[in-house]
């Protein structure tokens, strides 16, 4: 497939569809190499270093919507530090 410098992919998916790929997602930024496909093409991308992450959420009386956004370089900038704690309770 052809590789390309912008991926995009939408889907519905169950819950058990979705932890298996924020896993996956997990397990490549662990490795340093996230490769990410679908039907349209693909894109190899490899996360290293400071990483700025940015994560927001909506709701309103029908949808709910959570955004999470990793970004870094290829030089090592200065980063805010903040500090975050995500639960499940």
């Amino acid at each position: 497939m052809k590789q390309s410098t912008r991926f995009r992919h939408e889907s519905l998916q169950d819950s058990d569809s979705v932890q298996t790929l924020l896993q996956a997602l997990n397990d490549g930024i662990a490795k340093g190499k996230i490769v990410l496909e679908d039907e349209d093409g693909t894109m190899v991308i490899k996360p290293k270093g400071l990483a700025n992450l940015k994560i927001s959420a909506s709701q309103d009386e029908k949808k709910n919507r959570l955004y999470i956004r990793l970004t870094w370089y290829e030089s090592t900038d200065p980063v805010r530090e903040k500090q975050l704690k995500i639960s499940s309770k």
